[in-house]
This record gives C-alpha cells, sequence and structure tokens, in this order.
C-alpha cells in the first residue's frame, strides 16, 4: 500500500432505518472456512449480520461464496475493522480472518 493514499468511503446513502449522515470507510474481508462453506449456509449468517450491523453502524453491502475453497469475502462499510467484526461475533461468531480497507474503483 502507498502511504497518504486517499480513503474511499461508501456513498451517504440510506441504510435500512437509518440514513448515512457522514462517510464510512468501506472494508473487504475473508473468511476461511475449514469445514466448508455452503452459499445456503453464508446467506442464513448474511441475514444475522443485517439483523445486528445497525447497532454498530455498519452495513454489509455485498458477499461472494467460493465453496470449492472454503472462502467467503464481503463488501462492509464501517466505522473501522473491529466494529465489523463485533456484529459478526454477535451474529454467529464467524468473525474474518483478514480485513481490509480498499478504495473503490471503476
Amino acid at each position: 500500500m502507498q502511504p497518504h493514499t486517499p480513503r474511499s468511503y461508501a456513498h451517504a446513502v440510506p441504510t435500512g432505518d437509518y440514513p448515512r449522515k457522514t462517510l464510512v470507510p468501506l472494508y473487504l474481508d475473508i473468511h476461511n472456512v475449514h469445514d466448508g462453506a455452503t452459499v445456503d449456509a453464508v446467506a442464513q449468517a448474511h441475514a444475522a449480520d443485517l439483523k445486528a450491523q445497525g447497532a454498530h453502524d455498519v452495513r454489509y453491502l455485498r458477499y461472494w461464496v467460493s465453496e470449492a475453497e472454503g472462502k467467503i469475502l464481503c463488501l462492509i462499510e464501517a466505522p473501522s475493522a473491529e466494529a465489523a467484526n463485533t456484529v459478526y461475533r454477535e451474529a454467529h461468531g464467524l468473525v474474518a480472518d483478514d480485513v481490509f480497507e480498499v478504495q473503490e474503483g471503476l
């Protein structure tokens, strides 16, 4: 990563019951699921994330699953990486193995 690069922030758009009033960092995380990750199981975990996200000012935007590799990737707006993992911890316990702040490109 280059020093002094500008942060990428998600747009200020309504999220569930609360509108975004400030810019929030954007994160990409990776979960390594050693006993397998099915699309159906991840969909259920994502639904739990959506129920818990508001209490921590987090917004789960998208996720991708590789059943063959046992990997889940999630795109998140959050005030911090720890806030995103707090939601996971409370929703289902499957915290991310790696969390990266990212910049959105074209």
